[in-house]
Formats: C-alpha cells, sequence, structure tokens
C-alpha cells in the first residue's frame, strides 16, 4: 500500500476524509434546508407551477436543488466508503487492478476508487 501504510500516510487519509466528510455532510444540510424553504414558499404564496408564471421558476429551482442534494448524499457515501476501506486498511487500493492509487491522486479525490490508468479506461 504505499506510503499510504505509513502512520503519516494514514493520519493525512483520515484528516482528508474527516474534512472532505464534513463538507459534504454541510452542504446535505443546507441544501436540505434550502429544499424545505422552497416549499415552505411555495406553501405560503399557492403557486400553481403550471399555470403561475413565478411557479416555473420555484419548479426549476426546487429541481436544481434536488439534484445538488443527490449529488452531495453519493458523495458523502462514497466519502463513508472510503473512511470504511481506510479502517479495513483497504483504503488507497485500486478496486480495478489492485494497484496502489496514487497519493496525488487521494489528494484531490480522497473518494477515488481506481487509479489513473483504470479511471481512464472507463470513459
Amino acid at each position: 500500500m504505499g506510503d499510504r501504510s505509513t502512520r503519516g500516510g494514514t493520519d493525512r487519509a483520515q484528516e482528508l476524509l474527516a474534512r472532505e466528510r464534513a463538507d459534504a455532510l454541510a452542504r446535505v444540510e443546507s441544501l436540505q434546508r434550502h429544499l424545505a424553504a422552497i416549499g415552505d414558499i411555495s406553501t405560503w404564496t399557492g403557486t400553481d407551477d403550471e399555470h403561475d408564471p413565478e411557479g416555473a421558476t420555484l419548479a426549476y429551482e426546487r429541481a436544481q436543488v434536488q439534484g445538488l442534494l443527490s449529488d452531495a448524499r453519493h458523495e458523502l457515501d462514497a466519502l463513508d466508503r472510503a473512511v470504511a476501506k481506510l479502517e479495513k486498511g483497504t483504503y488507497g487500493i485500486c478496486e480495478r487492478c489492485g494497484k496502489d492509487i496514487a497519493p496525488e491522486r487521494l489528494e484531490a479525490l480522497p473518494a477515488a476508487t481506481t487509479c489513473i490508468s483504470c479511471a481512464s479506461l472507463r470513459h
């Protein structure tokens, strides 16, 4: 597992994953509040999304926030899986080829599950 098997590498991975997870969790919570606020606005204003010119804006905003919330939840799930891998000692190992994922890739994408070579094969 390269330098990730050293105590410093594991500490750095834990720190990075914790920070990224806290950011993702904060985004999820913020987007949930925003979505609730949109619901409150549409309830209080009684807008008809289909016939009211303002309704289309609310429907668009609701859809946009729901998409962002879905993305943030997926990111949070990926980070939780990365934390579980770290605890099992399999963090930083490519799920496709079994080789080490470059530390620079993990620094940029802490929840990465594949090395750069395998990631490029997917596209």
